[in-house]
């Protein structure tokens, strides 16, 4: 026979966690999108919507440390939400003139901040291309100039698996950058 009271443990061990799972899956999916209208206010140029959500973006983070590092890192939901915050939140901080380095007061792993920095890339493509579009050809010599940065710490690190991908995408937004500068100087 089976131990009832062990089959009791077990049942509440998995509805303990499945809970928290749920929960943890919530929290990530607005942290995932509430980066991206981050990332679009960005594109728009407005920095205080952009600041403001923040604020609720990392308490939400905050919420999210009750259930551990650990067991919020298992989750992919929370992986999605991590990396696209670093993502608005390093472009954040280049739009702003400021140094892109580890963010106080929020626990991210390497691979959030690895992943994000890889797409970060993408966004800055983007914003040069839209800044190429107006004539504002100085700061597109300047994306390419940090994109450029970005690409030359990030080959240091011999990525593989997924964030091999990530890279892989980061390399050809450095190829997409290197072609906008070279038409903007064929055009000048």
């Amino acid at each position: 026979m089976i131990n009832k009271k062990f089959i009791q443990k077990l049942k509440k061990d998995f509805t303990d966690d499945e809970s928290a799972r749920r929960q943890i899956i919530s929290l990530a999916n607005i942290i995932l999108y509430d980066s991206k209208r981050v990332i679009f206010a960005l594109h728009r140029g407005d920095i205080k919507k952009a600041e403001e959500q923040f604020t609720v973006i990392e308490n939400i983070f905050k919420k999210l440390e009750k259930f551990g590092f650990k067991r919020i890192a298992a989750e992919g939901a929370y992986k999605a939400g991590a990396e696209e915050y670093v993502e608005a939140k390093a472009l954040y901080l280049i739009l702003t003139n400021g140094k892109i380095s580890e963010f106080k007061g929020i626990t991210l792993g390497y691979e959030s901040y690895l992943g994000g920095l890889c797409d970060l890339t993408g966004e800055l493509v983007r914003r040069a291309i839209n800044e190429a579009a107006t004539g504002n050809l100085e700061e597109v010599a300047k994306i390419k100039k940090i994109i450029n940065n970005i690409m030359a710490e990030l080959v240091e690190i011999d990525m593989t698996g997924y964030l091999r991908t990530k890279y892989d995408q980061a390399k050809r937004n450095l190829n997409k950058i290197e072609q906008i500068d070279y038409e903007v100087k064929i055009r000048k």
